[in-house]
């Protein structure tokens, strides 16, 4: 039986996706997953929305960091709760991870710059995080930024971002197979069944 494709949206300054996208590469082999990563800009998705779930609220924020850290013992992950939050350069993170759908390394990066961020509470998208992840995985930081940072990156994470909007996409991370959204990690495994149903 055939498997529609999963495109995995999520964006790099989610909290929540921190435990998709540690998981994921692992979920996609035992499952024989066809999945695609897109990484978008949710704080312009939010912006435009009014939907920032997390701002000027403290007790929803703080459930966020319980409930985080209770699902990540159950997927063996020990992230060091609260990390910094929110990032101040949300933007670059992403517009390094669209460079790395288009260089074939965003799986890696992307994983990288997660631990450093959750697990030794360096916020991504800036020092030491983003060059340390970046020489992690076998690149030259100063080249690849310059090119991340360049016009056509820039361009090319907002065409993402609208492309993320046009598929019902509000937040990070959402699974979408075909027109069918699921938002957040605990829908990945809804997800999944999905992309299993025959066509």
């Amino acid at each position: 039986m055939g498997m529609t494709p999963i495109d995995f949206w999520y964006s790099i300054g989610s909290t929540y996706s921190y435990l998709t996208v540690m998981r994921l590469p692992e979920v996609v082999r035992r499952e024989g997953l066809k999945l695609r990563w897109r990484p978008f800009d949710v704080r312009h998705v939010m912006t435009l929305q009014n939907n920032s779930p997390f701002k000027d609220k403290p007790v929803k924020a703080a459930y966020m960091w319980r409930d985080i850290q209770r699902r990540a013992a159950g997927y063996g992950l020990a992230p060091q709760i609260p990390a910094p939050y929110p990032l101040a350069n949300l933007a670059l993170a992403n517009q390094v991870a669209v460079l790395g759908t288009k260089r074939g390394w965003v799986e890696d990066y992307t994983r990288a710059t997660y631990r450093r961020w959750f697990e030794m509470g360096q916020p991504a998208g800036e020092a030491p995080n983003l060059p340390d992840s970046l020489s992690a995985i076998g690149l030259d930081p100063v080249q690849t930024l310059a090119e991340a940072e360049s016009d056509r990156i820039v361009a090319a994470l907002a065409r993402e971002t609208e492309a993320a909007m046009a598929a019902g996409v509000f937040g990070s991370p959402s699974f979408v197979v075909g027109t069918e959204l699921f938002w957040g990690d605990d829908r990945l495994d809804d997800a999944i069944a999905w992309a299993r149903r025959p066509v």
